[in-house]
């Protein structure tokens, strides 16, 4: 017969109580703040509420449609396989003992890349602005590149398809390449493993020889350029000044040489097509 089991004391139950009530009391306070942000949004004094209720009713409507297409549930069932194949292989290789070296790794590069992200951060973000300003620039060409593109692919297809084809039809030949070539080069590789040690060792020594004077090079260098500094100033001045000299006269001969290439294109198209129009006449002055 089993024993009765004891009581609770005192103690416990004035604990349990007491535990009970704080978290009663901060479910309570969540509550109420998330009500009061409802009602801080929904505010229905200026008409906004309710327009907010509206617009949210009708994108959740879209969702809920758009999630019940064939697209969206094909998409779905292949997010769940995916997860599903990370849950089953992923956790297994996390604990692999292989995993090792690329948390270390993945650890260190943390650790080293944090401060170089923030140091170059800025940096980035004017070159990100920078780049967005250059796509605007040449979003005109982006059409142009687009059909160039597709001329080009459509160019090479009839070659890959070839090639396709003499890949597929030479599968026999392929396999016994792979095969000579494995066993040609399987019993070197004991021997490329050795030399690749050496090698690695060599390296090294050359490496730790050669960092020193590499960094004595690097001060001297930098030595050099901060007293150089005012010559590379003024060259850099002398240099746009003498571009904002020759401005105009690049600025001219570009102008005409634009004028003499629209004139030889009219009179290369009237030499090919001298049926076309003949009331055209193209007087080309020299500026």
């Amino acid at each position: 017969m089993s024993p009765i089991p004891s009581l609770p004391s005192r103690g416990d139950v004035v604990r349990v109580a007491r535990s009970t009530t704080v978290i009663a009391g901060q479910l309570l306070d969540t509550a109420g703040n998330i009500t009061r942000i409802a009602v801080n949004t929904l505010d229905p004094r200026d008409g906004s509420g309710a327009e907010a209720l509206r617009v949210l009713r009708q994108t959740t409507a879209e969702l809920a449609e758009a999630s019940a297409s064939p697209q969206a549930q094909e998409a779905f069932y292949r997010i769940v396989d995916t997860l599903t194949r990370l849950g089953t292989t992923g956790a297994p290789l996390a604990v692999h003992p292989v995993s090792e070296p690329a948390q270390a790794l993945l650890t260190a590069l943390g650790d080293t890349l944090l401060p170089v992200l923030d140091a170059v951060e800025p940096a980035l973000q004017e070159v990100v602005a920078v780049l967005g300003e250059l796509v605007e620039a040449t979003s005109p060409l982006l059409p142009t590149a687009a059909g160039l593109a597709a001329g080009v692919l459509l160019a090479l297809t009839p070659l890959i398809r070839a090639a396709a084809e003499v890949l597929r039809d030479s599968a026999p030949e392929l396999g016994r390449i792979a095969d000579a070539l494995t066993a040609a080069l399987a019993p070197l590789m004991p021997l490329q493993v050795g030399l690749v040690e050496r090698a690695a060792a060599a390296g090294a020594t050359v490496a730790r020889a050669a960092l020193p004077p590499l960094a004595d090079l690097t001060e001297a260098a930098a030595a050099t350029t901060e007293a150089a500094r005012p010559m590379l100033l003024a060259s850099e001045e002398i240099l746009v000044a003498a571009l904002e000299q020759i401005q105009p006269l690049l600025l001219a001969s570009a102008s005409r040489a634009g004028r003499f290439a629209r004139a030889a294109a009219v009179r290369v198209s009237a030499a090919v097509n001298p049926a076309a129009d003949q009331g055209v006449v193209v007087a080309v002055t020299p500026a």
